[in-house]
């Protein structure tokens, strides 16, 4: 199937991306074809964001946003930071030790879900052709230029076989592809190494996010407000912190996240975050109401110095994609949906050259370069650095000087050169953490957490977590770093288990994983390779 655009990923940056080059279209009197493929079961089914939204690229892309019923409408109200000091108590942090940027005046809480089904709507009025349940699962090559994607075959058994419902993929060719698949996405990574296109840049750096929706007592609820946590229960070394907002209909979206170069491998980002729930803070806020979603999700964190290059012959990376959140403002909507739209209007300007189009699009980077987004991220380029080099509370200072006094003009940059799966520590020279077991209340289990997330795939098909060296989790793993896949899993799809005969094994419970990529990142010896299932596979979330 021939189009002149295909876009990899329908989450906020790949719909702006298609809805801004059918606009260039429309206003230029001329007919572009967009294919737009997804591999969640519809779209939004595996969209997760926190999330407060900075309305900047949506007032850009669609003026009338408000007039169109764009689910964005509850305004933030209010703002508060909280140090948690240990498990019962917490000092709420005046306004002028805030960060500048993590003040959310006129910005709104969200579903990113509910947007992007919005987004999707949008698209497809102005003559975008989405694909839902098609998951790309290679990247088309021709003489050294990418010239589209291949979706994922439907119906192969567990063995690699054919079976009485196979349906081979589709080859979906394009004059240029976008690829926003979101935050590592497996065909980015496969081009970065493809194209070198990391060579210039520190690594990326990530976050394991997860997610609650709960429905809560109007009592308790005060629609508008956004509270963050920092502190309990991590320790200073382990940056992460939580989140609350009070949402529409007494609902909170709350959620924890925790950075994924964090160095003791018997810490559990799950039960890290079910024990911050039993914090008074929290707690307070739920107790009596009702849990009614769940989910994870990786987040990049790295920021201005871990950007790749962006561009390569025929195809461009954009929004979480190639990594532009915005760790000072804990934001990436805003960012992913603008580099969407610059690479519309880049490519939409070299389908105007005809066969004097470049098969690589430097005007994107360009664009890029000179756009809010950067000079966004330049001023925060410190934020994530810092924390690491020094620590939570040095590291809150410099960012509170560098942010509020230097508004990210200080003279230099920090890096950070160590990619989060090198920083764990040996399991025999690390601490122990003993959890407490899940009231069913208040905190929870994986598998009854995994359950909310609807997440389903088809057991008969090639699992989708491939180990490069199926002996390295048993031979290496378990007795250096007690295997830590257990733990840092937030599905359960990774166990040990023993044998009859005393053996044991890695056993991967592929059938559970809600598509967090946590595992593709942290495993220390990077032996985890994560593809795309079949298409329609995986986490279905409702208004996430």
């Amino acid at each position: 199937m021939d189009f002149d655009v295909v876009i990899v990923g329908a989450g906020p940056s790949g719909l702006a991306a298609a809805c801004r080059l059918l606009q260039l279209a429309r206003d230029a009197g001329t007919e572009v074809s967009v294919a737009v493929i997804e591999k969640g079961a519809e779209i939004g089914a595996h969209i997760l964001s926190g999330a407060v939204l900075e309305t900047t690229a949506l007032d850009e892309l669609f003026p009338d946003w408000r007039e169109r019923g764009a689910p964005v409408r509850t305004a933030v109200t209010a703002d508060e930071v909280h140090w948690l000091r240990n498990p019962t108590a917490d000092i709420k942090v005046p306004d002028l030790f805030i960060p500048h940027p993590m003040h959310n005046q006129g910005n709104y809480i969200i579903s990113l879900g509910r947007l992007c089904q919005w987004l999707g709507q949008q698209a497809e009025e102005l003559g975008a052709n989405l694909f839902p349940g098609f998951a790309g699962a290679e990247v088309l090559y021709e003489d050294g230029r990418v010239v589209g994607v291949l979706t994922g075959d439907l119906g192969r058994g567990a063995d690699g076989r054919e079976k009485a419902s196979f349906q081979p993929g589709y080859a979906l060719r394009g004059k240029y592809t976008i690829f926003a698949e979101g935050c590592r996405g497996h065909l980015g990574k496969e081009l970065m190494e493809t194209y070198q296109l990391r060579a210039d840049c520190d690594p990326q750096h990530y976050g394991i996010g997860i997610k609650e929706i709960w429905s809560i007592d109007p009592a308790r609820h005060r629609e508008g407000l956004v509270v963050h946590t920092f502190g309990w229960p991590l320790d200073s070394s382990t940056e992460g912190g939580g989140f609350l907002y009070h949402a529409a209909d007494n609902q909170v979206y709350l959620g924890f996240i925790i950075a994924l170069n964090y160095s003791n491998p018997y810490l559990n980002p799950f039960e890290e975050f079910q024990r911050w729930k039993q914090h008074p803070r929290i707690r307070d806020c739920l107790e009596g109401g009702q849990r009614v979603s769940y989910g994870a999700r990786a987040v990049n964190k790295g920021g201005l110095q871990s950007l790749p290059k962006l561009v390569f012959p025929g195809g461009l990376l954009t929004g979480c994609e190639a990594g532009f959140l915005n760790g000072a403002k804990i934001k990436g909507t805003h960012t992913a949906m603008k580099t969407g739209m610059l690479a519309a209007e880049s490519v939409f300007a070299a389908m105007g050259e005809g066969d004097a189009a470049p098969a690589e699009l430097a005007s994107f980077e360009t664009a890029v370069r000179d756009s809010w987004v950067w000079r966004e991220l330049h001023a925060a380029r410190n934020f994530g650095p810092a924390q690491k080099k020094f620590g939570l509370f040095p590291g809150s200072a410099f960012i509170w000087l560098d942010q509020n006094l230097f508004r990210g003009r200080l003279p230099f940059t920090l890096h950070s050169p160590q990619p989060d799966h090198a920083g764990l520590q040996r399991a025999a020279d690390a601490a122990q953490i003993s959890y407490p077991k899940p009231d069913g209340r208040i905190s929870f289990d994986r598998l009854s957490s995994v359950f909310l997330s609807s997440t389903n795939h088809e057991e008969d098909q090639p699992c989708h977590l491939r180990l490069a060296e199926p002996a390295v989790p048993i031979q290496s793993n378990l007795p250096l770093y007690a295997e830590p896949a257990q733990r840092y899993c937030p599905a359960g799809v990774y166990e040990v288990v023993t044998a009859a005969d005393g053996q044991r094994r890695l056993q991967i419970n592929a059938q559970n994983c809600v598509h967090c990529k946590t595992c593709d990142i942290k495993d220390p010896a990077q032996n985890i390779r994560w593809v795309t299932p079949e298409g329609g596979g995986g986490p279905n979330y409702s208004g996430m």
